[in-house]
């Protein structure tokens, strides 16, 4: 800080150190007269007032981050000041020392310049604070997330029967599809010490609102690591692990989504990983109820499962930040449905509802599921078992998974029986990028474009228009749901795909799928027994998160 009669102290040091550049160089004499001195202090004093007037700034400036500080998602980046100017050397001539004051104006000036750019970075900063949403107390953290998927599904290739399992009548046209598929909201947080927690809402459904994942934390445990408790994903099925926000295909395959319909389930589960990060893991026991849309299970049977997942990243390249690496996974269950209830037995309202249920869409979103096993009434127990690979060499990536489901059940009722079913797919990127790899969950992270499409800065100054991220995919899915006296139907497709990534939180994407349906039966509306048939599907959608 600047004291009084700094200016006149410097003045007078000046005045000596021109006289003895007088005594160093004999050739060159500087006289300075009264004037002169007086003008250079006069602009010295000018500068001590400008200099008072920062320290008054900066007053303000440290009491707002003061406040700034005390609030975990709002951080202030300071503008740093740059370094003064050299101080004039003592052999300096008269227009040096007129070249070196104008510096030191321009110095001031642009120091003043600066400190007002930051006030106002600190106002705005202030006045968004004041406007936004913010925990309830000082050691809660609170993030706010969300997504937006806007889908357009059309059905241009049908057979009768495809026709039958979407609309019930074999003679009726399956309508093409325009809406929200995804439309949420959610916040996320810590609470001192060692706590978290999440919960996220879903609006597509219009005035059907519904939650999706809804659950405490505790973090840091021996052993156990991370306990959670809530609505949460189970452990098995790579594809339903990952996260709608960064999956190849606009929907999840057969088999994915059949033994493990909306993937959520109320349950107490422990996540971990190795202090390498080579090895995840996740186990726990969850009801099988699905209870998204009901908030509770209401039932003096608990039908209840235990699971887990082991995962291994046998390879991962640290020199090219992770553009190479390998996984493999096993995941299972064991589960105990009430299959005494049947799914039309007498006085149930609804609760005890038989779990023992498998079924899925057509790899597209249409109103009614196409592959459906029913409830399989005298089910006691099911066993599930899966595997996982990845293998990920820069802009190539081959996944496939296998699951394979045992199911007893009573005997006199049904005989015991198997479903099982698979998927293989492998993705490119035209323009190079990879899809990152989260090791601590083993699962996909998000892709990050070399250039944002629309307009991008560029690393020469200015700005361009960027062609984003383009990838090509496809995908080959199986999955049987046909066994002794059930006929769920076997299905298989192919499915392309073409991502446009747009930047890291947006994208397009188009899907066409073909695929056959076989071994089921439904009687129509018009008493027709089908079967099986083939089927066309194109999909498109636009997509954002944050």
């Amino acid at each position: 800080m600047l004291r009084q009669g700094w200016p006149k102290y410097l003045a007078a040091i000046m005045i000596a150190g021109a006289a003895w550049g007088d005594l160093a160089v004999a050739e060159e004499k500087t006289v300075y007269t009264a004037e002169e001195v007086s003008t250079l202090l006069k602009r010295l004093e000018e500068s001590e007032s400008r200099i008072d007037q920062f320290e008054a700034k900066l007053k303000v400036l440290e009491e707002n981050q003061q406040r700034l500080e005390s609030n975990d998602h709002n951080t202030v980046e300071f503008i740093s000041a740059q370094d003064p100017p050299p101080a004039p050397s003592a052999d300096s001539s008269d227009e040096e020392k007129s070249s070196d004051a104008g510096d030191f104006d321009e110095f001031i000036n642009e120091t003043e310049k600066r400190w007002e750019e930051q006030l106002g970075v600190n106002k705005d900063l202030e006045k968004a604070i004041k406007g936004s949403v913010q925990p309830g107390g000082k050691d809660i953290t609170m993030k706010l997330t969300g997504r937006i998927h806007a889908d357009h599904w059309a059905f241009p290739g049908e057979s009768p029967a495809t026709k039958a399992f979407e609309t019930g009548d074999s003679n009726n046209d399956t309508d093409d599809r325009i809406g929200f598929r995804r439309l949420r909201f959610g916040v996320a947080g810590d609470i001192k010490d060692n706590m978290g927690y999440k919960i996220e809402m879903e609006f597509a459904g219009g005035n059907d609102v519904e939650f999706r994942d809804a659950f405490l934390s505790f973090k840091h445990l021996p052993f156990l690591q991370t306990l959670v408790i809530g609505n949460q994903k189970r452990p098995y099925g790579l594809d339903h692990l990952n996260s709608s926000r960064y999956n190849v295909f606009m929907e999840r395959p057969f088999v994915i989504e059949a033994f493990n319909q909306d993937s959520r389930r109320l349950g107490v589960v422990s996540y971990g990983v190795s202090e390498d990060q080579a090895y995840n893991w996740r186990f726990g026991v969850y009801n099988l109820r699905l209870i998204q849309d009901e908030g509770n299970y209401i039932s003096d049977q608990y039908q209840s499962e235990i699971a887990g997942r082991l995962a291994h990243t046998w390879w991962y390249d640290e020199a090219s930040d992770g553009r190479g690496y390998a996984h493999f996974g096993i995941a299972g269950t064991v589960a105990h449905p009430d299959g005494s209830t049947g799914g039309d037995a007498p006085n149930n309202l609804g609760r005890d509802q038989n779990e023992a249920r498998f079924r899925t869409r057509p790899e597209a979103r249409s109103t009614s599921r196409w592959l459906d096993t029913g409830r399989i009434n005298g089910a006691e127990w099911y066993e599930l078992a899966g595997l996982e690979s990845v293998f990920n060499v820069g802009p190539l990536q081959l996944v496939g998974e296998y699951q394979y489901v045992w199911m007893q059940n009573e005997e006199g009722i049904n005989p015991d029986m198997q479903f099982h079913g698979g998927y293989a797919y492998a993705s490119y990127f035209l323009t190079g990028e990879h899809i990152p790899w989260d090791r601590k969950t083993g699962t996909l992270g998000r892709v990050k474009p070399f250039e944002n499409f629309f307009m991008v800065d560029r690393c020469s100054g200015g700005t361009g228009g960027g062609w984003g991220a383009w990838q090509v995919a496809l995908r080959y899915s199986y999955g049987d749901l046909s066994d002794e006296t059930v006929y769920g139907g076997i299905g298989e497709s192919v499915t392309f795909g073409l991502n446009w990534h747009w930047n890291p939180n947006a994208r397009m994407q188009f899907n066409y799928i073909y695929g056959q349906i076989s071994d089921r039966n439904v009687v129509d509306s018009n008493n027709l027994t089908l079967t099986g048939g083939d089927y066309q599907i194109v999909g498109t959608r636009f997509m954002v998160d944050f």
